[in-house]
């Protein structure tokens, strides 16, 4: 659709999801490490009182439990808010977190047993928006890494009586909304115009370069500048991106050059 063979994504979405995607492509593949650790928004739903084998509806369910039914909103509440921070989380055993070097979806589908270690994740919210019996609609915010399905499944656990994911959708990446999103239709028409690369990195401090500053940043070279927090400096020159630099002993260093 965008008649080029480079198109590289920033964050998968799960199989049955929808929502935000970001692309980039050409030259703005390189940027995809800039744009990783952004944070995610969510809507879903959720089942209590079901167990399945891949933490949302696409697998076999694996037990039940009617002790949902004597669950009040507000225990929902406590249980989700305690769920947020920093947690360490198991990922789901059919992701495509690698065992080995095989995607462990791969091995639980061949009924090997998974054990994946826990990974360190933040979840900065998870919050109840509404019910109807066992089903339970639900906001989150997630930093990288996050499976919004183990969080369905630690919700069940906590509560005892198991639960899963149904539907999710994100909403937001970053600064970026699902309704400023294209649709696949419109991208397959034609209509919609790739966007400069400086929208890319918009949430990165920007430092704008003299001309020969300029000529410098081109060949890789350092210029002279720090950055707060010590992070990614957008690097750029009448308004268009040049590079990415990262601070070095009092200097900003090109860690990406996108203009030749």
């Amino acid at each position: 659709m965008l008649r080029t063979r480079r198109v590289g994504h920033a964050g998968t979405l799960d199989p049955g999801a929808s929502g935000l995607l970001l692309l980039l492509a050409g030259r703005a593949t390189r940027l995809m490490p800039f744009l990783a650790g952004l944070r995610k928004c969510y809507t879903g739903t959720l089942q209590l009182g079901v167990r399945t084998a891949t933490d949302d509806a696409s697998g076999t369910v694996i037990a039940t439990d009617e002790s949902w039914r004597q669950l009040s909103d507000e225990r929902l509440r406590e249980a989700m808010l305690g769920l947020t921070g920093t947690l360490d989380q198991v990922p789901p055993a059919f992701s495509a977190k690698k065992l080995g070097g095989t995607p462990a979806h791969r091995r639980a589908r061949r009924g090997e047993t998974v054990a994946l270690a826990p990974a360190r994740v933040a979840v900065h919210r998870f919050v109840f928006t509404g019910r109807d019996a066992a089903m339970v609609a639900f906001e989150a915010e997630v930093g990288s890494g996050t499976y919004v399905r183990a969080l369905a499944r630690d919700l069940g656990e906590a509560l005892g009586c198991g639960a899963h994911l149904v539907a999710l959708r994100r909403t937001r990446v970053g600064p970026w909304r699902v309704e400023d999103a294209a649709p696949l239709a419109a991208l397959a028409a034609g209509d919609v115009p790739l966007r400069d690369m400086t929208v890319a990195v918009a949430h990165l401090p920007a430092r704008p370069l003299t001309v020969a500053e300029h000529a410098l940043v081109r060949h890789g070279r350092p210029v002279p500048g720090e950055a707060a927090g010590g992070g990614p400096v957008a690097l750029l020159a009448e308004g268009h991106l040049v590079a990415i630099a990262v601070p070095r002993d009092g200097t900003l260093a090109p860690k990406v050059v996108l203009e030749a």
